[in-house]
């Protein structure tokens, strides 16, 4: 199994200092940073850090994800948020638990034993609201069926189609933004019965960036797409 590590940034000079000097090396077989033109020189540091960078063209992290792509060299994709919310120690247990089997495996900021310092009222009820309907909606299991940290089959991104536009499109156009990935693979590897395991892991506040959630956009997007998956894929 070959690991890759995908770190999406923007203006994420101050974490690429203090948080990536945290991640070893060979923990995995390949850090790749794919930066949105940051202006703080975020992918000028990662290169001197000695990181393949991408430099994304596509707007969204969405679209940094798919403008990274064609640079992954493993079958499995961790992606991890060098801001200080992803605590660098618990890659190694991530990476650990991939390899009993799983298809995905979550690090869950609502797991026992965990907690989320970067909520703040409407980000923690908004978790729970999404993660709750996924759960009710799909018949999941979830405890965090929202964060970035985790690791998943680099396959599933084909096999759940998330690699086609029409997947989010009308719920981006519908409410003007370009949101993630994550909720709708959480969703589809519900869907499929895949192999999905969660471990706790905090989420730090952030030590640096700009926080970029479209809290009243995404919330939107996030929650239509949530229901609008009960009829369109199966």
């Amino acid at each position: 199994m070959k690991v890759t590590l995908l770190i999406p940034t923007l203006n994420e000079a101050v974490g690429m200092r203090t948080v990536m000097p945290k991640v070893k090396k060979e923990w995995v077989d390949q850090i790749l940073v794919v930066d949105g033109k940051s202006k703080d020189d975020t992918a000028g540091i990662a290169r001197q850090m000695g990181y393949d960078v991408v430099i994304q063209e596509t707007p969204g992290i969405r679209g940094a994800y798919m403008d990274a792509f064609p640079s992954i060299k493993g079958d499995v994709i961790l992606t991890f948020s060098p801001d200080g919310n992803s605590i660098p120690e618990l890659i190694p247990a991530c990476i650990e638990k991939m390899k009993e089997g799983y298809d995905m495996v979550i690090v869950s900021r609502y797991a026992p034993g965990a907690k989320s310092y970067d909520d703040d009222a409407v980000t923690g009820f908004g978790n729970w609201l999404f993660t709750g309907s996924i759960n009710l909606l799909h018949r999941a299991k979830y405890t965090d069926a929202m964060v970035i940290y985790r690791a998943y089959k680099k396959k599933m991104i084909y096999d759940l189609d998330l690699n086609k536009d029409s997947s989010f499109e009308f719920e981006e156009k519908l409410f003007k933004t370009k949101i993630s990935w994550e909720p709708l693979l959480s969703i589809r590897a519900a869907k499929r019965r895949l192999q999905i395991a969660e471990i706790p892991g905090d989420e730090p506040a952030r030590e640096g960036g700009e926080r970029k959630l479209q809290v009243l956009k995404w919330g939107a997007a996030y929650m239509f797409q949530i229901w609008r998956e009960l009829f369109i894929w199966r």
